[in-house]
């Protein structure tokens, strides 16, 4: 696998996420400059009027602090996700707001969800099942940076974690990042097979090394093979006879 072509630094991996950032602000600029409370497009559960929330929610924040605290993740996560996955980058945020939004529609209390936790705990969630799943180095380490940073984040899936929080938002975003791991696959990625036991079609009686244990991993000796004996062939002795014949030239006295 050429990792260049895999993990190239483009403008796109540094500018999706910072246009993400740039709208939210933004609408949360508008709020609070003309006094307008935006929480009615959040998702208000089994309702369907909330079913618009699916698509706004993730752009709307309560606070500065509940912005302030989703926007640094969101954009190391965005960064990450576009580097190392290029290929699927988009469609896993799109599909991840629009499933983990309608999680939340059908599982989430009678209350309006807002706020960009959602599609962080989808990348969360895909980022470090993704990278098991391969098991390829780099996306393993890349997993096992998520798990050191933003590792405490599972505690808030649970109910009674702290009320005030949409912890539906976060077990919808956790699930649906799983699932996208296990859909979307990544042949590139795929570790190189470098021994025929690695093989799907690998066979342990036909190999000469695994004839050495038996059936419970035990050690044994197989028997050596028996050296076919070569039958000697002997050639047949030859023998030459000699017989003595008279010329006319012997019968022929001489004068």
């Amino acid at each position: 696998m050429n990792d260049y072509h895999h993990f190239k630094f483009t403008p796109s991996v540094w500018l999706v996420p910072a246009i993400i950032l740039i709208i939210m602000w933004f609408i949360f600029f508008l709020e609070n400059s003309f006094n307008v409370d935006l929480t009615s497009h959040g998702i208000l559960p089994r309702k369907v009027s909330g079913l618009q929330g699916v698509i706004f929610s993730p752009f709307l924040h309560g606070s500065l602090n509940h912005i302030a605290n989703n926007s640094i993740p969101l954009f190391i996560l965005t960064t990450a996700l576009i580097y190392f996955y290029r290929d699927i980058s988009l469609k896993i945020m799109f599909y991840g707001i629009l499933l983990s939004g309608l999680i939340t529609w059908v599982i989430g209390r009678e209350s309006y969800h807002v706020g960009a936790s959602s599609l962080i705990y989808v990348l969360v969630s895909f980022i470090f099942f993704k990278g098991m799943m391969t098991q390829y180095y780099r996306l393993m380490a890349l997993s096992m940076a998520v798990v050191l940073f933003y590792g405490g984040m599972i505690w808030y899936v649970f109910p009674d974690i702290d009320k005030t929080i949409s912890w539906e938002g976060h077990l919808a975003g956790l699930i649906t990042g799983f699932f996208f791991a296990a859909y979307y696959k990544t042949p590139d990625y795929k570790k190189a097979i470098q021994y025929n036991w690695e093989k799907p079609d690998f066979n342990p009686e036909d190999d000469m090394f695994m004839k050495h244990f038996d059936e419970n991993g035990n050690f044994v000796n197989t028997p050596e093979p028996e050296e076919e004996s070569e039958e000697i062939i002997v050639p047949p002795a030859i023998s030459y006879s000699y017989v003595y014949k008279e010329t006319s030239n012997d019968n022929k006295q001489s004068d």
